[in-house]
């Protein structure tokens, strides 16, 4: 599927809704296990999205589409949400990640893009060149493999308990 901004829209929308029904007041077992040392759980991810709506994802787009001639990135913290988050309850990260990706929706659809505009381009401080349609593919795809990483560290709770099903449950296994 070519990418278009129309269809990336409603499966950004959405994230947020995925995750309060999903997640909000599920039992801390749920929300605060992850998958051993050096991974998330689910309230690592959520902490980490919100991270991406503050930095990422419209900063950049606002870098790009700037007449500014210096349009490289600033680095991303991917491990901000550890301190970010703190003292915090999932409910309130799951209200604060709803109400930034609803004003960062509206900032995206203000922007009225064109074809033309997607092909501007930014520097990131990894990959070098990207473009504004990539930036904005990559935002949902983003979500949808942090929606994944959420249903596998889950679903690991229960990986002994299912018993000899865990051999029909490739999730249980990656």
């Amino acid at each position: 599927m070519d990418f278009n901004l129309e269809k990336a829209i409603p499966v950004l929308s959405r994230t947020p809704a995925v995750l309060n029904d999903w997640l909000k007041d599920l039992p801390t077992g749920w929300v605060h296990q992850n998958e051993g040392p050096d991974s998330w759980s689910p309230f690592d991810i959520v902490g980490h999205l919100i991270h991406g709506e503050k930095t990422d994802w419209i900063p950049r787009v606002k870098i790009i589409l700037s007449d500014q001639a210096n349009k490289t990135f600033e680095p991303f913290d991917r491990f901000a949400q550890f301190n970010n988050s703190r003292g915090k309850s999932i409910d309130e990260l799951l209200t604060e990640f709803e109400t930034l990706r609803r004003e960062n929706i509206q900032t995206l659809q203000a922007f009225s893009l064109t074809d033309d505009q997607l092909s501007l381009t930014g520097i990131h401080p990894d990959f070098g060149e990207v473009t504004l349609k990539e930036l904005l593919a990559t935002w949902v795809v983003h979500d949808q493999s942090h929606i994944a990483q959420i249903a596998r560290v889950m679903a690991k709770q229960y990986r002994q308990e299912v018993g000899p099903w865990n051999a029909y449950i490739p999730l249980l296994n990656r």
